[in-house]
């Protein structure tokens, strides 16, 4: 399985910090928010990795992160994102990267406290299809949201106003080859950017989209709030397997 972390967009949420490097290299506690999700993959078995970033800042990436050796990678892949066109734009950048194998993709804005290698592992077994995993947050309207019938999930709605479950669907996302065919098919959202809500769904639709749970405190860090609660998360607890 391949790794793609996806670390493009403007951070406006964060201006005036992200005038002058990208979001994802802001510092959580004691390092750059981009060693988190590295060090998620890392620590799930993924060492073939490529980063998506955009914006003016994007040779910073080259300048922390070098070609990978010194987090123990035999290589770091980069793409590059021209203007804010969405998750899914993003990730539709690496199907050359992926090659036709399984995919582990997670925002670069993603703080996990504990390992995902049990869901990489499951997704390994998995025929086919997608899996996404869910963690109970106090204010799911500002995320996709899982709509469940008994434990069935029925539908993932993109930032509603009334959520339906009380669930978010964080950004690690597990794919076979198939997602590069849906996000060919996808349209512009309301927010003129190609939404992973809507890949999603078309993998429920297909029947082939799985769902698992977050082991431990999740967080994402694309706000000022939480960007200082992932912070204290992380000097508290520590974060998935440091390296």
């Amino acid at each position: 399985m391949k790794g793609i972390i996806l670390a493009g967009g403007l951070g406006t949420r964060l201006d005036p910090l992200t005038r002058i490097t990208n979001k994802h290299l802001l510092p959580i506690y004691n390092k750059p928010m981009i060693h988190y999700p590295l060090e998620s993959l890392i620590g799930a078995g993924i060492t073939d990795i490529q980063i998506v970033t955009g914006g003016k800042n994007a040779g910073h990436f080259l300048e922390l992160l070098g070609n990978g050796h010194e987090l123990g990678l035999p290589h770091l892949n980069y793409t590059y994102q021209q203007g804010n066109g969405g998750i899914a734009e993003a990730l539709g950048l690496c199907e050359h990267f992926a090659a036709g194998e399984k995919i582990c993709v997670i925002l670069g804005d993603n703080i996990l406290e504990k390992s995902i290698a049990r869901q990489a592992q499951a997704f390994e077994k998995q025929e086919d299809g997608g899996r996404i995993l869910l963690k109970k947050v106090p204010d799911p309207e500002r995320f996709g949201v899982p709509v469940f019938n008994g434990d069935r999930l029925t539908a993932i709605e993109e930032k509603p106003k009334q959520p339906q479950s009380d669930y978010a669907v964080i950004g690690v996302y597990f794919y076979d080859n198939t997602v590069f065919d849906f996000i060919r098919g996808l349209s512009p959202s309301a927010r003129g950017e190609l939404e992973i809500s809507d890949v999603n769904n078309l993998y429920l639709n297909a029947g082939k989209l799985e769902y698992d749970y977050v082991d431990g405190w999740w967080s994402d860090a694309g706000t000022f709030n939480s960007l200082q609660h992932v912070g204290e998360l992380v000097r508290k607890t520590g974060a998935n397997n440091p390296l």
